[in-house]
């Protein structure tokens, strides 16, 4: 028995559906204007084959259900020449990087929250002996020297890059190539 000509294939509810769904996307990019698209769209609910239904999107680029973000996105507002300066406060703030990471807006909150946690239960309790201040103090004062000093709450340091902790500066290279071979006395 030889098989069918695909295009000749009775169409499913779901095969109309899909068609109908790849016709919302073109028309949500502009590349069918409302008149066609409602006539492609009636069309795909009443076609009986498949070879009806593609005839519907022949003209029509494919499309990617799970588009990923393309080079054409702006990545930071300097980038573009506009926004904020580099070196202000706002801009770090702005781009979240360096002390106004989001890994730093999370520990702080997470300090906040705790915090105000630990007082309300001191004052629901009587409010005696201020206990939460040796949850609450030394917490802070680590976190602000770590905020300070301008390491990452994730534990890397500032100098260190991609993770690794075995890089040197120049002058540690300078340095080791100075003293020349080891183990030769």
């Amino acid at each position: 028995m030889m098989a069918a000509d695909p295009n000749l294939i009775r169409a499913s509810d779901q095969d109309r559906d899909r068609t109908a769904n790849v016709l919302r996307e073109h028309h949500a990019v502009g590349r069918l204007d409302a008149e066609e698209f409602n006539e492609r769209l009636d069309q795909a609910f009443s076609a009986k084959t498949m070879g009806e239904l593609e005839a519907l999107t022949a003209d029509l680029p494919a499309v990617d259900p799970y588009p990923l973000p393309t080079s054409s996105l702006p990545r930071q507002y300097a980038a573009a020449g506009g926004g904020l300066p580099a070196s202000s406060v706002m801009g770090a703030m702005a781009r979240g990087h360096g002390r106004f990471s989001p890994a730093w807006q999370a520990a702080w909150g997470s300090w906040l929250g705790t915090s105000l946690l630990l007082i309300v239960i001191w004052l629901l309790t009587g409010a005696g002996y201020p206990w939460p201040l040796w949850v609450i103090g030394p917490w802070g004062a680590v976190m602000a020297g770590r905020w300070i000093v301008g390491s990452h709450p994730g534990g890397r340091g500032r100098r260190q890059v991609g993770g690794t902790s075995s890089q040197l500066d120049q002058g540690q290279l300078d340095k080791d190539e100075s003293a020349g071979p080891r183990g030769s006395g």
